[in-house]
């Protein structure tokens, strides 16, 4: 079988932040804040029905969150989760040959050396499938 191959898409954490999974402050269950919200950001969960802006003292925490042994794992929202999932998953990491202007600070580039090590991918890819199965029964 051939391996698992993985090409750098070059997208940045800012990419993924217009809208993001965070855990509502009213019932502590999963809510989105909507950054680019034509009322400006909001605050938005399904549950309870909380819609309002974010208060600036007590941002919401994500929602894709785990601890590990060697470190925190997060993730904005699932494209930006399935992204490093891709990421771990490959034995074959390829980047463009060529680095323009802050190329080399992409979302996979500034990921922690211990996720991108071989010898932890099993771990990672445990939890990210914990944080998945969250978004699923959350």
């Amino acid at each position: 079988m051939p391996p698992v191959r993985f090409h750098d898409p070059g997208l940045i954490c800012h990419d993924f932040a217009g809208s993001v999974l965070v855990r509502c402050p009213r019932c502590d269950r999963i809510a989105h804040h909507e950054r680019r919200a034509p009322a400006g950001p909001r605050v938005i969960c399904r549950s309870c029905g909380l819609c309002r802006s974010p208060d600036s003292r007590s941002w919401p925490g994500l929602w894709l969150e785990t601890r590990t042994r060697h470190g925190e794992l997060w993730a904005y929202n699932l494209a930006h989760l399935d992204l490093i999932r891709r990421f771990v998953a490959a034995d074959l990491r390829e980047r463009d040959p060529w680095y323009e202007d802050g190329r080399k600070m992409t979302a996979v580039g500034r990921l922690p050396a211990w996720i991108k090590s071989a010898k932890n991918r099993a771990e990672v890819l445990r939890a990210i499938d914990r944080m998945r199965a969250s978004v699923i029964a959350g």
